[in-house]
């Protein structure tokens, strides 16, 4: 029997700034990126967060050590690690709401997974309609003549193909998690093997990459605490909590405005320059995104068949 309840108030309040805490954190990252390497300080982040999410499992009683498919939760980390390879490699030639859009594609390349490994999740007429909206907003954003004026619109069409990959490697961590024992484990195991595997990971890359820039001023050391605390620990735990309470469909429907507040602060708080090609592009993903993510709901409220 269905214990999670519709979205109320609370519920729809809580999304809503998460959202936005994560657009957040695009921002930051490009905005510190002269004074912190975004490699380095995402590897930090994860483990402040990683260490964070220790103490709050022990506190609860629960195993800080790795417990059960740890082999699961090494490919997990693993594509973690990638996705936020990917992001921070990203930003040095793209600007944030580019990132934000092509990331949050994620949800689209996981639906095309899961329709492919659990029979319970293959795809209906209306969710293959958003994933080809998805993929023509990516080919309008991609294709759009502002990336063939100069080499800068060039740098961008890599930033931007990086940022994809970054979506792809989301989304196949969301595979990896449902499709294994690992959607047995406490949300807190799954996440402390993201955190962890980002941490080992990142941190001898930025290294080997040369991005290990650290000049310690206010800001970068009030957004490596926003990263590390608000993002990274404390979303994450407030995300999991509503998945644990509420209809995931109608989360996902709401997680759309995600991409949308990128877009938005990026002009605002960094200047960014949203190009129309681009932005036609987003106007044909969002929606693509939430017909997929959202079909749960919509099935609830009109006449829908497979």
């Amino acid at each position: 029997m269905e214990t999670r309840k519709p979205l109320d108030p609370l519920a729809i309040g809580l999304m809503l700034l998460l959202c936005l805490v994560w657009s957040l954190q695009q921002i930051e990252l490009k905005a510190t990126a002269q004074d912190i390497s975004p490699m380095l300080q995402i590897a930090l982040r994860s483990g402040g967060a990683a260490l964070l999410v220790g103490l709050l499992m022990r506190a609860r009683g629960q195993a800080v050590l790795p417990t059960g498919p740890w082999r699961q939760g090494l490919i997990v980390g693993a594509l973690f690690a990638s996705e936020f390879l990917f992001v921070s490699e990203s930003l040095r030639y793209t600007s944030a709401a580019h990132l934000v859009v092509f990331l949050y594609t994620a949800p689209v390349f996981a639906a095309l997974g899961l329709h492919w490994k659990l029979p319970s999740e293959r795809l209906a007429a209306l969710q293959w309609v958003g994933i080809v909206l998805a993929f023509c907003g990516i080919a309008v954003a991609f294709l759009s003549g502002e990336h063939r004026a100069a080499n800068a619109h060039a740098s961008a069409l890599i930033g931007d193909a990086l940022a994809l990959l970054a979506g792809i490697a989301w989304g196949a961590t969301t595979v990896i998690v449902r499709t294994t024992r690992l959607s047995t484990l406490p949300a807190a195991q799954t996440l402390l093997y993201q955190l962890l595997g980002a941490f080992v990971l990142l941190l001898p890359a930025a290294f080997l990459f040369g991005q290990t820039t650290f000049h310690p001023t206010p800001l970068t050391l009030a957004g490596l605490f926003f990263q590390t605390v608000i993002v990274s620990f404390a979303s994450f735990l407030a995300w999991f909590w509503l998945l644990r309470h509420y209809l995931a469909s109608r989360l996902g429907v709401l997680s759309f405005m995600t991409p949308l507040f990128g877009v938005m602060l990026g002009a605002w708080l960094l200047q960014e320059t949203i190009q129309p090609g681009f932005l036609t592009g987003t106007l044909l993903i969002l929606p693509g995104i939430v017909l997929v993510s959202g079909y749960g709901w919509f099935k609830q409220l009109l006449p829908l068949r497979r």
